[in-house]
């Protein structure tokens, strides 16, 4: 009897008891076995890639901007383009803008959901240590907020000079290429700030944790958990479709569609929405895959 009883003490902890975190204020990081709630998360992608699809094809058509920039010149009015197009191409600062607000709104949702299942990834301890935590981190939903607005803001300036470096226009279409960098940045930036921190300077263990989160995410690509995967990717696919966008500009078949920097722009609205769903699709598949596990370890304990 004692023996047995040693031998269930020494029982080595399940991964959701042994894991380690780093905490300060709060903060943790999360287990490598965490998962999303895939039933929600799927709807919310739907939801979520729709409504940027419908702020890139029909929110340029509406008027509540007004009309931003100057009367487009008549140099490529003259060659054919679909009616369908005439309303993105007419006025492509009002477009571009238009872009940003939309964006803004949609990816200020989507962080919301993608932060809630982030702490519930993140707390560990028991039920009510973990209700604490994620109470201490749902209080400070303004300020996170905030500090994730500023450094997308601080961000869309250093795009806007990255994209000067590869070749955009320095003196003409400043404003054009500014909210270029910024819906780049609305995109690319705000999301993993708002839902891992921001990477702020500081010697503290908050502070470094977060800088080595954003260096492994987006410097080695380096993904341990379905969260990090539905943001990684839809920043790698903004990246790479903004720059694709820019492919089309350089071709002589001077069409309206062609104008600085609309291609960008619809590039990396789409290279987002393709990535989105890449990443549900992998999520999806390591799912099924950790289920079949799961069923297969369940089965072999029946038969045993």
């Amino acid at each position: 009897m004692a023996a047995k009883k040693k031998s269930k003490a020494s029982k080595p902890p399940s991964n959701s008891t042994a894991t380690e975190s780093s905490k300060d204020e709060g903060f943790s990081m999360p287990s490598i076995d965490s998962n999303l709630p895939m039933t929600s998360y799927i709807s919310v992608v739907g939801v979520h890639t729709t409504l940027l699809a419908f702020t890139a094809v029909f929110l340029p058509r509406t008027s509540f901007l007004g009309d931003l920039d100057s009367p487009v010149e008549l140099t490529s009015q003259d060659k054919p383009q679909h009616p369908f197009l005439n309303a993105l191409t007419t006025n492509p600062t009002s477009t571009l803008a238009c872009l940003c607000t939309g964006s803004m709104l949609v990816q200020g949702w989507w962080g919301g959901w993608m932060r809630h299942w982030w702490i519930d990834a993140t707390t560990t301890g028991t039920k009510e240590e973990r209700k604490r935590e994620k109470s201490i981190l749902e209080s400070r939903k303004l300020k996170v907020m905030v500090i994730a607005c500023a450094t997308t803001i601080v961000a869309s300036f250093a795009l806007h000079g990255v994209l000067v470096l590869f070749g955009a226009p320095i003196t003409s279409f400043i404003f054009k290429t500014y909210l270029l960098a910024l819906l780049v940045s609305v995109l690319a930036v705000f999301p993993p700030a708002y839902i891992f921190g921001a990477p702020l300077p500081g010697n503290g263990t908050k502070a470094v944790v977060v800088r080595w989160t954003w260096v492994r995410l987006f410097a080695e690509f380096s993904t341990r958990n379905a969260v990090e995967r539905a943001v990684v990717y839809p920043v790698i696919g903004t990246i790479v479709g903004c720059w694709t966008g820019v492919i089309p500009i350089a071709l002589d078949w001077d069409r309206p569609w062609q104008a600085w920097p609309l291609t960008p722009a619809f590039g990396a609205l789409g290279g987002y929405i393709l990535a989105s769903i890449t990443a549900l699709t992998v999520n999806a598949m390591k799912y099924l895959e950790h289920q079949h596990m799961l069923s297969s370890q369940a089965n072999y304990q029946k038969t045993k």
